[in-house]
């Protein structure tokens, strides 16, 4: 017998609050320990929010991304890529600057879905 917990909406963004603070400071730590990753701090940081420039277009609601972006929007807006990124750089084929990017990568996901943001349909608006 399995029993599923489901948790209240603002649960969820509060689990999401405390993991980026967890993010944060773990940013915070690798910045003063290796004075590495400033720019892709500032680059993974913003980067997936770029996804929201493909879905600009005319004859949208409010709110609504264009269809065209809402695959690169929800891949960009998981948490796989951060622990991917992560991964590679633990087995070494990318520098250690690209560790705080997974960070911010993941602390920019962990955001959104403390804001209340996540993943979209497939006619672009946000996913309840």
């Amino acid at each position: 017998m399995s029993a599923t917990v489901r948790l209240s909406p603002g649960a969820r963004r509060s689990i999401y609050a405390l993991a980026a603070l967890a993010l944060l400071a773990a940013i915070a730590f690798e910045l003063a320990g290796h004075s590495t990753g400033w720019w892709q701090l500032a680059a993974f940081a913003i980067g997936p929010d770029l996804a929201l420039l493909l879905g600009a277009g005319e004859g949208l609601e409010r709110g609504q991304l264009h269809s065209r972006a809402v695959p690169v929007y929800n891949a960009v807006h998981r948490f796989h890529g951060p622990v991917a990124l992560a991964a590679v750089v633990a087995v070494g084929v990318l520098p250690l600057g690209f560790f705080v990017g997974a960070l911010a990568w993941g602390l920019h996901v962990a955001l959104d879905r403390a804001m209340g943001y996540g993943l979209r349909t497939r006619d672009g608006f946000q996913r309840r």
